[in-house]
């Protein structure tokens, strides 16, 4: 694991994808700010951090005959290595909603963003992208959904610590996807994931209101829903919301 530190900058995906471009890089090169100006969530969204105060960071990870048609893995081993160390730290109502944001008491605690490089149908390298609110409180904006570990756990914690604690347990889990252990995976995926099999209002993004709940992720990574007369459907990223 290497570790690089800066105090400010427009996005460490967008650093990390540079540099990896213009150099060979170490497995696990992790690039870390203190502020990130234009940090960037799923579908171009924009995620923000106050200066000091949470982790921002980039991992460049290369792999071994990982497939595209087998990307969901991929996000499920990033999901559940930053799920399992938050769990240690006993946050209550931990889950993983889809694709991969983490909450903790149904709020927001991590975002993740992941850009693959490809070379014919395999995904040779990614720079993975991890915003997690730590230090920072958000309990005077109810609005944004969003919590921090000083919130639940009232303490501050060392940033460099869990930065390494994310990343050695990216490290064992990206063993285990390398290994194509592909079913434990899923299985630790699913396990939490947020709202599954438990009857929801949502809304598709032309604002239709419809009865369901979420059984699975499909192959191709889509989010599964059964409706009320027990059909699938099957959503993309931004097509569909919790009501």
């Amino acid at each position: 694991m290497k570790i690089i530190k800066l105090d400010a900058i427009d996005s460490t995906n967008t650093f990390l994808k540079e540099m990896a471009g213009n150099s060979i890089l170490e497995n696990f090169t992790v690039v870390v700010a203190k502020h990130q100006r234009l940090g960037r969530g799923q579908m171009k969204t924009e995620w923000n951090s106050k200066e000091g105060k949470n982790l921002t960071f980039s991992v460049f990870v290369k792999f071994k005959g990982l497939l595209v048609t087998s990307q969901r893995y991929l996000n499920f081993s990033v999901a559940i290595s930053v799920y399992e160390v938050l769990n240690e730290l006993k946050l209550p109502k931990m889950s993983i909603k889809w694709p991969n944001d983490i909450l903790a008491e149904g709020m927001k605690i991590c975002g993740i963003l992941i850009e693959n490089s490809l070379k014919g149908n395999e995904i040779q390298s990614s720079v993975i992208g991890v915003g997690l609110n730590v230090n920072e409180s958000f309990l005077s904006n109810k609005e944004l959904k969003a919590v921090s570990i000083k919130d639940i756990l009232k303490e501050e914690l060392g940033l460099d610590d869990l930065l390494k604690k994310v990343v050695v347990r990216l490290e064992k889990n990206i063993e285990i996807l390398n290994a194509k252990e592909y079913d434990y995976l899923e299985s630790k995926y699913l396990d939490v994931l947020y709202k599954k099999n438990v009857p929801s209002m949502f809304k598709t993004n032309q604002n239709v209101l419809f009865m369901g709940k979420i059984v699975g992720v499909s192959k191709n990574g889509k989010l599964q829903i059964e409706l009320s007369d027990e059909t699938i459907k099957e959503f993309e990223i931004k097509e569909v919301s919790f009501a």
